[in-house]
């Protein structure tokens, strides 16, 4: 709480200060109220398949698999209510990958399962602004103007709530086959969950209309079949068709898979991670500048 306070007295300051340029004042901070997003990126899958080279570290950034990067893209709305708060809807798809046979881990690399999954998300996000500098001239680049440039920059934190569908494919015979009709562990569940989003962002203004950062975050789901994997190898009984059969067991005769021995973790949920770069749009904020430029430029026409 110290800290948040202090945050919140410095920025009190500096608002305060005004000259021919203001800090964070409710003129400039307002002029960036809505915005739409756009984003390009890479996303890494925390779960059963894949991942690092010994137990222990599983569900950490320490098992990340990086041969099963994947990516994404999103569009959203950025709604800023106040100067060290704003809120985000987006809507993202992107893929999740994950192959045992990149893990250096004896066990998960023969098992020999994988998947991948295209993943359709809607998130909405709380934003706290932990930084800001904001400054803006109107009179930026008029002849005679003092030369004092335009500045956005912001770093925050961000929590919320989302919802995610996904459909676990394998490869099967030179085809991407979808997993969850297969059941492969004899379960048939759902093939979407809510999710809880948490990360931390940085950007600058490159325009007065554009700006360009960063986003990380972490996403924790509900579900832990994101890869078709949770419980316990089941009976090839159980199994549907041999299609089924193979692609529940994937080991190549190698001991230990056998039915009721462990597959997966069913203690822990599926997660995984975002690294967007995101493109931001004011639809907000009119160019001030280049208005007065046109009214000095029209009105100089009829001066003797």
């Amino acid at each position: 709480m110290k800290i948040f306070s202090l945050l919140f007295i410095l920025l009190c300051s500096v608002a305060s200060y005004s000259q021919h340029v203001n800090f964070n004042s409710q003129k400039n901070w307002s002029l960036n109220k809505k915005e739409l997003q756009f984003g390009l990126g890479a996303t890494q899958f925390n779960g059963d398949l894949g991942g690092g080279a010994t137990y222990g570290i599983d569900y950490s950034p320490k098992d990340i698999d990086w041969a099963s990067t994947g990516i994404s893209g999103l569009i959203g709305f950025r709604y800023r209510f106040h100067p060290m708060l704003s809120t985000s809807s987006s809507l993202s798809f992107f893929t999740l990958k994950g192959d045992d046979k990149y893990s250096q881990e004896s066990v998960r690399n023969a098992r020999n399962l994988s998947f991948k999954s295209g993943v359709f998300e809607v998130q909405q996000k709380l934003e706290l602004i932990l930084f800001s500098k904001e400054q803006f001239s109107p009179s930026y680049n008029l002849p005679g103007a003092s030369n004092i440039k335009n500045k956005n920059i912001q770093a925050y934190i961000f929590g919320g709530i989302g919802f995610c569908y996904f459909n676990p494919k394998a490869e099967y015979n030179g085809d991407w086959v979808a997993l969850r009709p297969l059941k492969t562990e004899g379960v048939n569940y759902k093939p979407f969950s809510l999710t809880v989003p948490a990360g931390l962002g940085f950007r600058v203004g490159i325009s007065n209309m554009w700006r360009i950062g960063m986003e990380v975050s972490y996403v924790k789901t509900f579900s832990d079949y994101i890869d078709d994997v949770s419980t316990n190898y089941i009976s090839t009984s159980q199994l549907s068709s041999q299609m089924a059969i193979d692609l529940a067991d994937r080991s190549n005769g190698n001991t230990g898979f056998v039915p009721g021995s462990q597959r997966g973790d069913s203690k822990q949920n599926d997660a995984y991670y975002h690294l967007n770069i995101i493109i931001t749009r004011n639809i907000t904020y009119k160019d001030y500048g280049k208005q007065r430029k046109k009214i000095e430029a029209s009105s100089s026409k009829y001066k003797v």
